[in-house]
């Protein structure tokens, strides 16, 4: 762990890893998100349907959700060096091959398969942990996220001028072929100038790459059931797109799709129970346990957040044109100033950890989360547009400072697992995103923000059994010899 002074401003040691890493998380949200600015001169030069460019956009956030958890299990196993530039190099080629697709079936493939560059957040959170002590560890993993995050909004902003730069019908493809570029070029630049810990720390892996490691039995059946609803919503995503709703493929690949989905389930049963079974007729030494309880937490609270953030992001400017009678442009940039709030709400809500304890804020943030959405759900066309606007953005707030909050406290769990507890938590993100988004199909706005605050509700309650981490958990080095990891004053 480096002990040098916490300095925004500096670009050596911890710093220089901070700066490249969530520049590095940047990218691939630049990458993720370059679809949607883009989305009319796709759809007018691949002659696409309203229908076809509904399916793009549910394909590029499906493969999320189950690499995140991939992802992290690779990172603990092979570090966050080699696994983030590896991550940046591999997606540039889908990111390629989209700008070449000449028809919808290409497009449509090279989408699914980018959503996996979403699972790079999970990478720079184990990276950032082995830099900073607990007391800065809140502050530098909300700068990474929430500086990283921005690349949406930068891609938004830059890469229609950029295609106009290029010109003519093709310009949308040199766009978005530059960022696969950028993202290649950077996995070099990465891989060149970060290392996985200070000189002389230990990386700490886990003993199984197969699944993830619990301690208790009771945590086991807890594991298990945690799992569910990350398959549950690939199956909600594959109703979405069968006959019964939009139409994009037969009923007998729906069925197959769930057939594979079930069958994947059981596959990774086996995997934990083939890690983990060793519990049931040995007991984990107190010293090494954790509780999994902390993780289910962190997945609902996550859930709320990041997931709200996602799913309101996606609404949030048709809400404000049909609300208050906007233009599709004047309501996209009043529905901007959501996203913008990343740049320091999310390192707020890290910073606030570290001074004033993770719990507490946490409860205060999760309560404001509802209150905020609540709030929301109040907003008519007999409200001036400025306070809309500014209920909308303290409600931000709390959903940003919060998500920093969450990743405060993921490090703190169990080192050497921080990779996989960070995918799990990450992936419930967009399970709330996708959970959220078939609410808002389903209902009007106000219900829909309503929805969001009873969930916020749910994490309150949940947030009660978080346990503030305390004192030092315990790693064993690959010699035999322990290492304490102090979380806390």
């Amino acid at each position: 762990m480096s002990a040098e002074k916490f300095n925004l401003l500096a670009f050596t040691g911890k710093m220089k890893v901070l700066h490249l890493t969530w520049f590095a998380f940047f990218i691939t949200f630049v990458v993720w998100f370059n679809l949607a600015p883009m989305l009319q001169a796709i759809k007018a030069s691949l002659g696409l349907s309203d229908a076809e460019v509904k399916m793009l956009l549910t394909l590029n956030v499906a493969l999320a959700i189950p690499a995140r958890v991939i992802v992290g299990m690779l990172t603990d196993k092979y570090g966050p060096r080699l696994v983030y530039s590896l991550l940046l190099a591999v997606f540039a080629i889908p990111c390629f091959t989209f700008a070449l697709a000449d028809n919808f079936v290409q497009a449509a493939i090279s989408r699914f398969m980018l959503g996996g560059i979403g699972a790079g957040f999970v990478i720079g959170i184990r990276m950032v942990s082995e830099w900073f002590p607990h007391n800065e560890l809140g502050t530098a993993e909300g700068i990474y996220g929430g500086w990283g995050n921005f690349g949406s909004a930068a891609a938004a902003f830059t890469l229609p001028t950029l295609a106009l730069l290029f010109g003519g019908d093709d310009g949308w493809r040199y766009a978005i072929g530059c960022t696969g570029f950028m993202s290649l070029i950077f996995s070099f630049i990465y891989y060149r100038n970060v290392s996985d810990t200070p000189k002389g720390s230990t990386y700490f892996r886990p003993k199984n790459l197969g699944a993830m490691e619990v301690t208790s039995k009771g945590d086991l059946l807890f594991l298990l059931l945690m799992k569910i609803p990350m398959y549950a919503v690939l199956a909600l995503l594959t109703y979405n797109l069968s006959p019964a709703k939009m139409g994009m493929f037969s009923e007998t690949a729906a069925i197959a799709i769930w057939v594979g989905l079930t069958a994947l389930y059981l596959v990774e049963v086996k995997k934990i129970w083939d890690v983990n079974k060793e519990i049931l007729h040995k007991p984990v030494p107190e010293m090494h346990r954790y509780k999994f309880k902390q993780v289910a937490v962190l997945n609902v609270l996550y859930f709320a957040t990041f997931g709200s953030e996602l799913a309101v992001v996606s609404m949030l400017p048709l809400f404000f044109a049909t609300t208050f009678e906007l233009s599709p442009v004047v309501a996209g940039m009043v529905a901007s100033g959501y996203a913008f709030m990343n740049l320091m709400s999310r390192p707020g809500g890290g910073w606030l950890s570290d001074r004033f304890g993770r719990k507490s804020v946490l409860l205060i943030l999760t309560a404001g989360l509802a209150v905020g959405y609540f709030l929301m759900g109040q907003v008519d066309g007999s409200w001036p547009l400025w306070i809309a606007v500014v209920a909308a953005m303290a409600c931000s707030f709390f959903v940003q400072a919060g998500e920093g909050a969450v990743f405060a406290v993921v490090p703190l769990i169990k080192r050497r697992l921080t990779g996989q507890i960070a995918g799990m938590t990450g992936a419930y993100g967009n399970v709330g995103a996708v959970t959220y988004l078939a609410v808002f199909a389903a209902v009007d706005a106000a219900t829909f923000f309503y929805v969001i605050a009873a969930t916020a509700v749910l994490g309150f309650v949940a947030l009660l059994f978080l346990e503030e981490p305390q004192g030092q958990m315990t790693e064993i080095r690959e010699d035999g010899s322990v290492e304490l990891i102090s979380v806390s004053h």
